[in-house]
């Protein structure tokens, strides 16, 4: 099928994994100018792509996590709006294959595994290291089914977009907490939707948050409406009172805090990927998982992790003394952050903390 008219994407679930598909999709559109492109994402997910060029449409799925017979039904009801002459399965799990099947998608383009052959009809062998699945970024894993359809990559950076709506909404927030102009704004983000394993402690956080308060950052805690325990015990171990924003923001409004930012503290979780997409100096603390499926685009990502044997696990909890996380010292993490405050650092700051020019003039 070399010229399709109708293209059905099945985004992926988490938002991290979002954000590291937008060089697939760029690639797709540039590919296919005169396609109309339908995306399709977890509901909560749809705002990070607000603004975005490369789709004609955004429709929020809710089946996700509901089971193999939610995602038939909502496949049925996407079938009855539209018919796709292409479909690109980005997800892996068999519920999202069923879900493009049920959508009467002609062709399905995906990733070979989890029992799912049968329901694709162009299955891409995944990526190996001998017999066994390889560990690639998941930018070039998006690639390469984008690839796989005669796409060819345009770069592998990330990219988001803010609409005038989430900038609005963003700079009325802060207003309503004092916070105008150029404040040096510190956001924290204390939660990881994966589970407590990724979790750096809220003791630890409130130091960090402390420490950057002297050092003349206005803080901000940020977070899901789930997550706001979590930031209510960092801000009650802080002696000076951050700005607590946990719960208040969709994924939209968080987009455009984030672009405004002087820098971002987080576990390895979907915020760190938003800050890269805009260029905002960004310190990922990292226990139980490894870098290798995330080791692009850390021209200002600092990771800090700890020296212990059993990382990375990805265990959901720490089924020990979570020695990974418990052992990043609030004090390497202030080391690494300060720097990013200094005034112009947006334009030179590096993962490495040095304050020197980034190649190709970054903004």
């Amino acid at each position: 099928m070399t010229n399709p008219e109708e293209i059905l994407v099945r985004g992926p679930n988490w938002a991290g994994d979002l954000v590291m598909a937008t060089p697939g999709f760029r690639a797709l559109r540039a590919h296919l100018p005169a396609a109309r492109i339908t995306l399709t994402v977890p509901a909560a997910l749809a705002p990070l792509l607000a603004g975005a060029p490369w789709f004609d449409e955004i429709v929020p799925l809710e089946s996700h996590g509901k089971g193999p017979l939610a995602a038939l039904r909502e496949g049925l009801r996407l079938r009855r709006r539209r018919a796709f002459d292409l479909g690109l399965c980005l997800p892996d799990s068999f519920s999202s294959a069923l879900h493009m099947r049920a959508a009467g998608v002609r062709r399905i383009v995906g990733y070979r595994r989890d029992g799912r052959r049968a329901l694709l009809h162009v299955a891409v062998e995944p990526p190996r290291d001998g017999r066994r699945r390889a560990w690639i970024p998941r930018e070039r894993h998006v690639l390469g089914l984008v690839e796989a359809l005669g796409a060819p990559a345009r770069g592998t950076h990330l990219e988001l977009f803010v609409t005038e709506g989430e900038q609005s909404r963003a700079e009325a927030l802060l207003a309503a907490e004092g916070i105008e102009g150029d404040a040096p704004l510190a956001l924290l983000a204390p939660g990881a939707s994966y589970g407590p394993s990724k979790l750096w402690p809220p003791a630890s956080f409130a130091a960090l948050g402390d420490a950057l308060t002297r050092a003349g950052a206005r803080v901000a805690l940020v977070g899901s409406p789930g997550e706001r325990e979590l930031a209510r015990r960092v801000a009650a171990a802080m002696a000076h009172p951050p700005c607590d924003l946990s719960g208040r923001l969709d994924l939209g409004t968080l987009k455009a805090l984030i672009r405004r930012a002087r820098v971002l503290v987080c576990n390895d979780a979907g915020a760190r990927h938003v800050a890269v997409a805009f260029g905002v100096p960004c310190i990922v603390l990292m226990g139980p998982t490894s870098l290798a499926k995330t080791n692009l685009n850390l021209e200002r990502v600092r990771v800090l992790t700890a020296d212990v044997g059993c990382r990375p696990c990805y265990l959901r909890a720490c089924p020990i003394d979570h020695r990974c996380m418990t052992r990043i010292a609030p004090a390497r993490v202030v080391e690494a952050a300060l720097p990013a405050l200094a005034p112009g650092a947006r334009r030179a700051w590096r993962g490495d903390g040095a304050l020197r020019p980034l190649p190709g003039g970054g903004a």
